[in-house]
Order: structure tokens, then C-alpha cells, then sequence
């Protein structure tokens, strides 16, 4: 095959909107902080927070209280007059600013559901209740609460290199997430009378200050989640005796809080890299939820680098665990999980860390940390350094859909995955929440892929994306877009984003290229505050191909993929030899449907005067119009004689020639991808990159030529570039199948 010249309608257009326009203009100019490769700079600093807390969870109101003391450390350059902390429970306080923005109509309440849920926010006594704030010697300090943020005023300027130890004293009641919802709170067992609780953004919390927008000051609204600073923590919780402790970082006493033989288990664990070993039984915890003790309990619990810190506590915990081999240090993988979790969460949780570790490793780096957890909390997915709360519970008789176990196995492969994106490289998710969960989907989607073939997932794959690109414009947002300002969550920061980087792996960069450059963003980017920018540039840089026109077609609109063939021209050489040409004028007549006044004439002229009139005719006239004449062959002749003998070797080239319009009606520009079908049944695919549409956004030609003859032509015909329409993506057209529902369905 040879590939000829393309053929572009120039039109007039606007460089300056044009979809190959470098994104310089909507990127942060590089300076000594961030450099123009997305790496960080020669002067890039990020600030250290490290807290020393005690927590205290009472179980039987349903409160926490803490004291925890916080050592900042400027290492910036800028002198800091104030500190601002977060207090995301406040959201939780009646008539938060989070509360009033969420609009609502009568029908959203129309059902006795959300009816009650509504109440039950209504007198949910949620948010903070700040006791006391004092400095190190236990002097009253100035500060102010500003909706979900917190400001600590300074006596004096806080230099570079230099920290600041102040102390906070707080309790807030814990929310029933199954009856106000929360990413954090308990559930109740009414079976059993007890609680299972997942605690997370349960204490003030220091924002992230740095060199692109100084304080992070934008109020926690519910959906854009939170932005930290890494530190180190000391924890030590106080539980009711009989109550099993995970969180975040590595059990420090567990001598203390462990019986003999769970610490022999543990031991065990910590060698076996096949099957997880029960560290309490599903016997014990059955025990415990009919004994249930009185007297209190505390597990102290550190954690180094991470930048926020979870915990979860029950008596109904099972736990188990297993090694994970990695070629820099081992890791724990667990879970915790009441009975009711069960034959799913002992068969699959803690395998299925386990595997997503392996699997973000190989695209990322070794994972830095020494545990990774998964506990069972009903209906809720969330994320926290080393700890993860996971959906996915079977029926109360043991059963469960394959709807049941695949949702648990994706949430917890998400949940644990966000290790990577964002708790350790910590892009700031108040802003950009397609930062950590569109690049968290996409691993998300390669680790399913791992696990087991042709695993049913919703995310990824090209094809999945259609609905919702071709959908309303009214209703859809771009990527770059505020996560509290984002339409359609899932489909904005999960779905497309997590799609356009598979399209960007299979099929622009391909796969070597594309996982040496991500693997490279994610490792000049770990255990640091990366922006959009620094991901697109790092991605460039490290696979040395511009993807301006990638990134703003795909994160910057809302325009969609519909490219489509217009028509199909096929040429071939006009030798001008007589015995050709008339050989093929002969079969391109036979082909031709004769015109309707031929036919007509056929019928009612019985008998033309030449027929009548044999005389009539001349050399001119012949029986057989494809019939080779004397005079025909000199001119042959003639012709071939003013060739010179390059011109003569061209006309013997046998090759067909075929002019293929193409039109881009969706709007976002992306490579053109065409198989070719021959007659001999072979094909052959021929990939056009994006860069084909660089004059004429809307139009494209592009001639190519073959030694054999083709039947048939299709475009993007393994579904890789997510095209929103395929009944124009064939020629000829073909019929592609479809269905319709008889009766329209509400939807929610």
C-alpha cells in the first residue's frame, strides 16, 4: 500500500480560536516554582503540618471529642500574619452555607424517603464545637470561624522555615449516615443494638497555602473535596474495650489492645502472601456484639508523610489480612467488616487490595506506605491515607447479585487507588476534582482489566462515554470546571476524563509511550501538590508529542467526537491505450443503469433511419462501440511517442486510487482512524493523526492508493475514539442495529 497526498479545503479561520491553539494562554506561566516541562521547579516548597491528637468516641450518644495540638512549619517564602484551617463538619450545622446552596423542588421530596431524610438533616445538631484554642504555653489565641474554615491570628509574622504549635479543644456530634447521608458518621444495627463507625474529617484541619493561590479558601459545599498538606501524625482513640480500631498509619500498642492469639495471628499474617489470615474471627466478633463491655480502651496509631488521617471503629469487626511482595518494602493489606459483609468481604476485599496495589505499582510507583485497609461500610465509597470505607453488602441470607459484587470489588479497587491519586499525589481536590477521580477511573479501569477478563467495567472504554458527550449541551460541563460548579459528577469527573486518558494510551500516544510519561508525572508529582498544568505538561514533555489541541478539545468544551465519511471517489490511470480504456469504458457502462428516455426510446422507436438506411453509415458508425480501431491505435501511438520514458513507466502503474471526504460534525477534533476492506477480503487500517484537521476544522480530504481494489471503507471501527454517531462512519452506508423502549421509563 501507498499512501498519497492529502487534499484540503483551505477556509478562513480565527487562529486565535482555533482548536491547535497552544493552551500557554490557559496555563499558569512557568516560573521557579513549576517549570515549563510540568516538573518542579528549582524553588518549589510545600508547607508540613503535624498533629498529636486524642480522641475520645463515645458509644452510646454518638459524639466525638478531641484535643489535638498542631505544629505548622512555614516553608515558604512568604511571612504568614494568619493560618486557616478547615472544619468541614460544619456543612453539617443547621443553615450552613453548603445547606442553602443546594437548590431543591417540591417533587424532590415527593416521596416519604427523601421526606424523612430532609428531616432528619433539619435537626441533625451537626458541625464543630470549638472549646477552647490556645498556643503552646496555653494562651488564649485569637480566632475567627468563617463558615467551614477557621482562621488562627498570629501575635507576630510566621517566617520562612519557621513553625508555629498551637492547641484545639472540640467535640461534635457524630451524623447516622444511613439517615442523613455523610462520606464519614455510623450505622446502626437495630439486630444487634450496635454501631459501626467510619470517622473521617473529624477534626480542624490545616489548608494548603503554596505558590499558586496562597490559603485554599474556598468553602467546603459537599461536592469538591479536600485540599491538605502532608505531615506526621500521632493518634491515640479511646473506644469502648471490646471495640476493633483501624486507621490510618501503624498500630503502635497492639500488645495492649490485642488478646494472645489475635497478636499470633498478626504475626502470621505478616508471612503469608496468598490467603488472608483472620486476625479476629468471625466467632469473636460475634461475641462481642452480644457481650458488649463497658469499660473504655485506646489504640495509638502513628502515621509519617500523609496528609489526613481516618479512622474506623466497631465491636462487629472482623479482620483480616495478608503481605503484599513489593521490590521496596512489603505491605499489609486488610479489611474490616461486620458479618453482614460476609461470604462476600472474606472471600474478595483484602484480595482485591492486594491486587490494586500490584496494579497502580506497575503504572506508578512502589506503594511508600505500610498498610492499606478496606472496611466494610454500608452505601458510602470514600478515601483516606492507608484507609478506605467501601459499599457492596449481600442480602441477609448470605445471597448477593453479580450487580452486589462487582460494585463492591470496583469501589474498593477506587477507594484503595486513591492512595495514589490524591493522598499521594496530592492534587488539590476542592478545585479539580477530575485530578484524583478521572486518573484514579482510569487505573481503576486497567486494575479491573487485571483481575479478570472481560470484567464488567462502567468506566474506560470509549464507547461508554457516548451517551453522555452527545448529550444536552445545557447540561454538561467541562472538565476544567470547579468541582462545586461541576453537571453530571460522574459522567464530568469520573467518566471523561478516565476515557480520554485510555483514548490517549490506545490509540495517540500508544501504550509504551503513553505509561512512561504518566508513570513519570506520577512520580515527579508524588508526596507533592501537582495543578492540571503540571499534568499536561509532564505528559508532553515525557512522550514528546503536543497535546495541546488533546487537552483543550477534551478538558476545556463540551464539544463531542462525530466523525463521518461524505463520500468515496475511486480512480484509476488513464493509460490511454485503446485496448484498456475501451475494455473498462465497456465494463463501467454495464454497470450504469441505462437513463429513463434510452429505455423509452428502445420501446417506441421501432426503427431509426440509419436502420432503415444502411448507407447511411460511416467508419464512425460501428456494430460494436468498444471496438478497437487502426486510428485509435495511432493515436495510442502518437501519445506514447511524446512521453519521455519516466512518463511511460508511470502509465503502467496498476494502481486504484480513492478520494475519501471526510466531515467533523461533533466538533472535537481527533485522529481519523479507516480500514480498508479489499475484495480479496483482506484489510488494512491506517490511522491519520488529529493534526489532518489543522486547516479546515470541519472538512478533510485525503487520497490514497492500492494495488488491489476496495469494497468497502469504516471508520474507527474498533470503537476508540468514543464517535457519538456511527451510521456515517461506513461506506457504503450500513444499517446499525439499534433499540428502542416501547415505553418511555422515568428516570431518575
Amino acid at each position: 500500500m501507498l499512501l498519497m497526498g492529502v487534499s484540503i479545503t483551505a477556509i478562513s479561520q480565527n487562529t486565535n480560536n482555533s482548536k491547535f491553539k497552544q493552551l500557554k494562554d490557559e496555563l499558569a506561566t512557568p516560573n521557579v516554582y513549576r517549570n515549563a516541562a510540568g516538573a518542579p521547579g528549582p524553588e518549589y516548597y510545600q508547607q508540613k503540618a503535624d498533629y498529636i491528637m486524642k480522641i475520645t468516641l463515645d458509644d452510646e450518644k454518638q459524639t466525638i471529642h478531641g484535643e489535638e495540638t498542631i505544629t505548622y512549619t512555614n516553608n515558604s517564602p512568604d511571612p504568614l500574619s494568619y493560618l486557616w484551617l478547615q472544619l468541614d463538619q460544619n456543612i453539617r450545622k443547621p443553615n450552613s452555607e453548603g445547606q442553602l446552596a443546594n437548590t431543591s423542588t417540591i417533587e424532590d421530596i415527593s416521596n416519604s424517603w427523601e421526606m424523612k431524610r430532609m428531616l432528619n438533616r433539619a435537626e441533625f445538631e451537626g458541625g464543630f464545637n470549638i472549646e477552647k484554642v490556645t498556643d503552646a504555653a496555653g494562651n488564649a489565641i485569637d480566632y475567627a470561624v468563617v463558615g467551614t474554615m477557621m482562621r488562627i491570628d498570629l501575635k507576630k509574622d510566621l517566617l520562612k522555615g519557621g513553625k508555629y504549635t498551637f492547641k484545639i479543644n472540640w467535640w461534635y456530634n457524630i451524623n447516622n449516615r444511613m439517615e442523613i447521608g455523610g462520606r464519614s458518621g455510623y450505622e446502626y444495627f437495630e439486630e444487634d443494638e450496635n454501631y459501626l463507625y467510619t470517622i473521617a474529617q473529624f477534626f480542624p484541619r490545616m489548608c494548603v497555602y503554596n505558590d499558586v493561590e496562597g490559603w485554599q479558601n474556598k468553602q467546603f459545599l459537599g461536592s469538591g473535596e479536600f485540599t491538605l498538606p502532608f505531615g506526621d501524625y500521632d493518634v491515640q482513640i479511646t473506644v469502648p474495650e471490646d471495640h476493633i480500631v483501624a486507621g490510618t498509619g501503624v498500630l503502635q500498642n497492639a500488645t495492649k489492645v490485642l488478646t494472645k492469639e489475635q497478636q499470633e495471628r498478626w504475626k502470621k499474617a505478616q508471612n503469608e502472601t496468598e490467603t488472608p489470615i483472620f486476625i479476629v474471627t468471625a466467632e469473636e466478633a460475634k461475641e462481642a456484639e452480644k457481650t458488649k463491655k463497658t469499660a473504655s480502651k485506646t489504640w495509638h496509631y502513628k502515621a509519617e508523610n500523609v496528609r489526613d488521617f481516618a479512622f474506623a471503629s466497631s465491636r462487629k469487626f472482623i479482620w483480616d489480612a495478608m503481605k503484599v511482595e513489593q521490590e521496596s518494602e512489603d505491605v499489609m493489606a486488610m479489611s474490616y467488616y461486620p458479618k453482614e459483609g460476609m461470604p462476600l468481604w472474606d472471600r474478595y476485599s483484602t484480595r482485591v487490595v492486594a491486587q490494586t496495589l500490584k496494579s497502580y505499582t506497575k503504572f506508578t510507583f512502589d506503594y511508600p506506605y505500610p498498610v492499606a485497609i478496606s472496611v466494610h461500610a454500608n452505601s458510602i465509597g470514600m478515601e483516606y491515607p492507608m484507609i478506605c470505607f467501601n459499599g457492596g453488602r449481600p442480602n441477609a441470607d448470605g445471597t448477593y447479585s453479580e450487580r452486589t459484587k462487582y460494585g463492591m470489588m470496583s469501589v474498593i479497587i477506587h477507594e484503595v487507588g486513591h492512595n495514589y491519586f490524591p493522598m499521594i499525589i496530592n492534587s488539590d481536590e476542592r478545585q479539580w476534582t477530575w485530578m484524583d477521580e478521572g486518573l484514579n477511573t482510569f487505573l481503576q479501569y486497567l486494575c479491573e482489566q487485571e483481575w479478570q477478563r472481560n470484567y464488567p467495567s462502567r468506566r474506560g472504554p470509549a464507547h461508554l462515554i457516548v451517551d453522555y458527550m452527545k448529550g444536552d449541551k445545557n447540561f454538561i460541563t467541562p472538565i476544567m470546571t470547579n468541582s462545586e460548579s461541576i453537571r453530571q459528577f460522574g459522567n464530568n469527573a469520573y467518566g471523561k476524563p478516565a476515557t480520554a486518558l485510555n483514548i490517549l494510551r490506545e490509540t495517540i500516544l500508544g501504550r509504551d509511550n503513553f505509561d512512561y510519561a504518566f508513570k513519570e508525572y506520577a512520580n515527579r508529582w508524588k508526596f507533592k501538590h501537582p495543578t492540571p498544568a503540571d499534568f499536561f505538561r509532564t505528559m508532553e514533555d515525557a512522550s514528546g508529542v503536543d497535546l495541546d489541541w488533546f487537552w483543550r478539545g477534551w478538558f476545556y468544551t463540551t464539544d463531542h467526537v462525530d466523525i463521518g465519511i461524505e463520500n468515496v471517489q475511486w480512480f484509476q490511470i488513464n493509460t490511454h491505450n485503446p485496448e484498456v480504456e475501451l475494455a473498462f469504458q465497456k465494463e463501467t457502462d454495464a454497470m450504469r443503469n441505462k437513463n429513463i428516455s434510452t429505455i423509452r426510446n428502445e420501446e417506441e422507436i421501432k426503427q431509426t433511419e440509419n436502420e432503415k438506411n444502411p448507407f447511411l453509415n460511416d467508419k464512425y458508425i460501428v456494430a460494436d462501440p468498444y471496438q478497437v480501431t487502426d486510428e485509435a491505435k495511432q493515436e495510442y501511438q502518437n501519445f506514447l511517442d511524446g512521453l519521455s520514458n519516466e512518463q511511460k513507466e508511470m502509465l503502467k502503474v496498476g494502481y486504484n486510487f480513492y478520494q475519501v471526504d471526510f466531515e467533523n460534525k461533533g466538533g472535537l477534533v481527533m485522529p481519523i482512524l479507516v480500514e480498508f476492506h479489499f475484495t480479496d477480503d483482506t484489510k488494512e487500517m491506517i490511522k491519520l493523526p488529529a493534526e489532518i484537521w489543522r486547516y479546515n476544522e470541519q472538512k478533510a480530504s485525503k487520497v490514497f492508493m492500492f494495488e488491489k481494489e476496495v469494497k468497502a471503507v469504516a471508520l474507527d471501527p474498533y470503537l476508540e475514539t468514543a464517535d457519538c454517531e456511527l451510521y456515517d462512519n461506513n461506506w457504503p452506508r450500513k444499517t446499525i442495529p439499534s433499540r428502542f423502549d416501547l415505553f418511555k421509563q422515568n428516570q431518575e
